[in-house]
């Protein structure tokens, strides 16, 4: 028999006997590519006349899309994530019963070659059909309701803080230098003497008289600083700017009245009242809205996060707002924080560390715990102590995401094991880190022969 004719040579391995990753695992698969204006639908192929429709962005259509996966008896769907565009199809489609994975696009890369909105969706189809996908991290409704409202406040804040830089701006071409002699000009202080100066009042020692207690300069130091130029045209950007940042000051009011409105519907788990953890936590830490969000969250969740040294009321309504207070979706802590995008890099290669750092993440929750850590920096705590070792040997970024690693650590036990934070203390640490250090240099000298003695006082 020629070459050309003989018949191709049959595999006598048997389908089943396959791994797992490599069966048709979701039969019932559709993959969804997303787009501003349209979405591309693939699903298996004989379901209908066509196995590939492009469907238009509009409500109508959504419906139309869940209608038309009902008909082809899909069941699950992936999707990747492209900008906000693919929120209201996900939400339209978990509504109606679907099982919908929001994919990395890192997972779903295609192969070189050509490159199309319809190979994309029936690559999406085709990876989820075999299950080599993993859905992202997406929180209840009802967590997502809370992350819109800190996201709101969050974007509030931002637009503040330019008006803040215009109120400095406009002092600042009129030499009157408050920002010099106070640490916040929107402080009682600066905004008691901003507000009288756009009155009318231009004696400095008048103005001084708004000094409070608190304040670390004299009188005549501020007296001093408000000596200048007071322009009409600049007055007006003072006016203005002074007048918007009120404003977004009373829009961040009402969010944070929605936010805490919205925290109250949650439900709890205990009724007791916080633990007395022998730490003074002021009113501006842990109240917001007239509510004290210390025993708001305690009530929530059981245990006391404002323990935990870095966590105060804005960080902690953002950790639940982004991260939440149920750690189910995460196999264990290390997945908690390789997900936050905080532990060390496992870039290897010939059994080499090619590359230990962490990676590249906008994660809002990773955001939250950098900021903690970075609070910690003169605080006299185990944690700030650890900061300023980290810090010692290596640059001030480095030292904030390994603070924060533990931060997240130590947020990820107190609520899958409902344990408590007890606080070392800086001696304590420094005591434990000494023994540790003394301990290696003993095995070290014993692994070379030698034996470590302490010196004689």
């Amino acid at each position: 028999m020629s070459q050309r004719n003989r018949k191709p040579r049959k595999s006598k391995i048997n389908v089943n006997n396959l791994p797992q990753h490599l069966r048709h695992i979701n039969l019932n698969a559709a993959g969804i590519d997303i787009g501003s204006d349209r979405h591309l639908v693939a699903v298996p192929e004989g379901r209908d006349n066509v196995s590939v429709r492009q469907f238009s962005a509009f409500t109508s259509d959504l419906n139309d899309i869940a209608d038309w996966l009902e008909k082809c008896g899909v069941t699950t769907v992936a999707m990747e994530s492209t900008g906000v565009y693919w929120i209201p199809l996900f939400e339209l489609l978990e509504q109606r019963g679907f099982e919908v994975k929001l994919v990395d696009a890192r997972h779903v890369k295609n192969v070189s070659g050509r490159k199309s909105d319809v190979l994309d969706c029936q690559w999406l189809q085709q990876l989820h059909t075999y299950g080599l996908l993993q859905g992202a991290f997406r929180p209840p409704d009802e967590v997502c309701v809370l992350r819109s409202y800190v996201r709101q406040k969050q974007m509030l804040t931002q637009a503040s803080s330019m008006h803040i830089q215009h109120m400095q701006k406009a002092l600042q071409q009129m030499n009157l230098l408050l920002h010099n002699v106070v640490s916040d000009i929107t402080g009682v202080t600066g905004m008691k003497i901003i507000k009288a100066i756009l009155a009318g009042e231009r004696d400095p020692n008048v103005l001084a008289l708004n000094r409070q207690k608190g304040c670390r300069n004299s009188k005549e130091t501020i007296a001093k600083s408000l000596v200048g130029n007071l322009r009409d045209d600049h007055m007006f950007a003072l006016k203005q700017a002074v007048e918007l940042y009120e404003t977004y000051q009373a829009k961040i009011a009402e969010c944070e009245q929605a936010l805490i409105k919205h925290l109250g519907t949650r439900p709890n788990v205990t009724d007791d009242q916080p633990p007395d953890s022998g730490k003074a936590v002021r009113a501006r830490e842990r109240m917001r809205a007239d509510v004290d969000v210390r025993e708001k969250l305690f009530k929530m969740t059981g245990v006391d996060l404002f323990a935990t040294p870095g966590l105060a009321a804005d960080t902690l309504l953002t950790l639940a707002s982004e991260v939440g207070f149920d750690m189910t979706p995460w196999k264990s802590v290390k997945h908690f924080t390789s997900w936050l995008g905080l532990c060390p890099g496992t870039k290897f290669s010939g059994g080499k560390a090619l590359d230990r750092r962490t990676k590249r993440s906008a994660n809002r929750g990773a955001q939250a715990f950098r900021m903690a850590a970075a609070s910690l920096a003169r605080s006299q705590t185990a944690l700030g102590a650890f900061y300023r070792r980290i810090r010692s040997r290596t640059d001030g970024r480095r030292a904030i995401t390994a603070t924060a690693h533990k931060i997240a650590r130590i947020y990820y036990s107190m609520l899958t094991k409902g344990t408590s934070y007890v606080e070392a203390g800086q001696q304590a640490y420094e005591q434990m880190y000494k023994e540790r250090r003394i301990n290696a240099l003993k095995k070290q000298a014993l692994s070379l022969g030698y034996q470590l003695q302490p010196c004689a006082s």
